[in-house]
């Protein structure tokens, strides 16, 4: 996925961007970069942060910046920050999001007689791509309004100017950004848990396509929200830091609402529950707080120097890390009938590690309580499960055995309590080796949000087309 922060001050803020960048690192480990403008111009610095963390790759480079407006990136893909020099003068760029019709552009650049210097493993870099559909306008406003309307996909992007910076998020809000404000400083964030340590208030969110430039001295709002917003509800459920808020509405209250809803609906006589580190913590104490049962930790995830499972871009490296960061506590284990509340199911290779090493050290009873639908459509508009094939999510696999094929009547395995749905969830269960398995129904999800649905992207869990 990745993560953007941003700070326009009255004094220097290079230890504000870079402690609020790190504060995005949970979503991305491949690349980071920093950019500060200052009278002598753009600074930059891009590392590779796969094999270390944003901080200890940037602290060295602290003191080489200096200036009182700059933009951080956690990149997942591209590098960034880009520093573009143009008839709009010169300006630094960070993106967040996916382009689905980069060849496209690409192409239509080429016809324009353009070209592109950014070269990542033999693609174009969609950072740069948008930067030069910015420049083909005379104003940042128009330019931003340009890649909204050519980009098929989402794209959300902060761009450091002389004067300020502007924020613009994706058209349809697939990507929050939240303002923050102190005495003297203005700050945007992807994740507004970026604020409180740095002494920021959130401001306020921006609106789906909504366009702001930011000084030390104050917002103005240069392009108006639209109407129709579908921001990706699996911020909520999975990707979000527990402190953060989208729209207004915290991450780890939502999954204690999910988990509350899951308890609602169940009747399975237990010993415990617990949540597999980190997201499903959240859910497992909404979870036994509403059922009110014991909250025990099993498992208990070595914090130092794993990452989040899904984080690196190999499938194997993934599941090496997802296996070697929870260690299991046998005396909680030995003999327990025990309830997890898990994010998600994805491909489903990682909980049935997991399961399987219950009943080594004698679990008596496993079972699981995945706080959204199953997964059946692959995400078209963030960085998730892109490079996936729909046969490596687990419900693809199941209606394949069941149906012959991997996409046929997927309305009918995505309506919660249908036959086919149980009949796909039942042998999920036996692929996990479970004692039972029930997922979250998508409006109980959505009730948890408390967004109403069509300002929600479900589009991994029911198919729903975007606008």
């Amino acid at each position: 996925m990745g993560g953007l922060f941003g700070v326009v001050s009255k004094s220097d803020c290079v230890k504000d961007i870079f402690y609020g960048t790190d504060y995005h690192s949970h979503l991305g480990t491949k690349r980071g970069g920093m950019a500060v403008i200052n009278s002598n111009g753009i600074k930059r610095s891009i590392h590779d942060i796969q094999n270390n963390y944003f901080r200890t790759k940037f602290e060295s480079d602290l003191p080489k910046f200096s200036g009182s407006k700059g933009i951080g990136v956690i990149s997942d893909f591209d590098a960034q920050p880009l520093i573009i020099s143009s008839h709009l003068g010169p300006f630094g760029i960070v993106t967040v999001g996916k382009i689905n019709n980069i060849d496209a552009l690409t192409a239509r650049a080429f016809r324009l007689k353009k070209q592109f210097s950014e070269i990542l493993t033999g693609e174009d870099n969609p950072t740069e791509v948008v930067a030069s559909l910015i420049c083909e306008e005379d104003s940042f406003e128009a330019g931003i309004q340009n890649a909204f309307e050519r980009v098929k996909g989402s794209c959300t992007m902060l761009i450091l100017t002389e004067d300020g910076i502007y924020a613009a998020r994706d058209k349809l809000g697939r990507t929050p950004i939240a303002i923050g404000r102190k005495d003297g400083a203005y700050a945007a964030a992807s994740e507004s848990c970026a604020f409180p340590n740095l002494g920021y208030d959130v401001d306020y969110f921006l609106g789906p396509g909504e366009v702001v430039f930011m000084t030390a001295d104050g917002i103005e709002q240069r392009i108006l929200p639209r109407d129709k917003m579908q921001v990706c509800a699996f911020l909520w459920v999975y990707y979000g830091y527990p402190a953060t808020e989208y729209e207004g509405i915290n991450v780890e209250y939502v999954r204690n609402r999910c988990g509350a809803a899951l308890a609602r609906r169940d009747n399975v006589d237990i010993d415990f529950v617990a949540g597999i580190p980190d997201s499903g913590i959240g859910h497992a104490i909404g979870y036994a707080s509403e059922k009110k049962i014991p909250y025990f930790r099993p498992f208990v995830k070595y914090t130092p120097t794993w990452p989040r499972s899904f984080m690196p871009q190999n499938q194997e490296l993934r599941d090496l890390v997802a296996k070697m960061k929870l260690i299991p506590v046998k005396r909680l284990i030995d003999g327990k009938r025990i309830l997890f509340c898990e994010d998600s199911i994805v491909r489903g290779t990682q909980p049935k590690d997991n399961i399987q090493i219950l009943y080594e050290y004698g679990a008596r009873e496993t079972h699981m309580r995945p706080a959204c639908p199953c997964l059946i459509h692959p995400c078209e508009l963030l960085n998730f499960s892109t490079s996936r094939s729909t046969l490596d999510l687990a419900g693809r696999q199941m209606i394949k055995k069941i149906e012959g094929a991997e996409d046929k009547n997927l309305e009918d395995y995505a309506r919660a309590g249908s036959d086919k749905n149980l009949e796909m969830i039942d042998l999920v269960r036996q692929h996990l080796k479970l004692t039972t398995l029930k997922y979250q129904a998508l409006d109980d999800l959505v009730e948890a949000i408390g967004l109403p649905k069509e300002k929600l992207c479900t589009h991994c869990w029911d198919g729903t087309s975007y606008f």
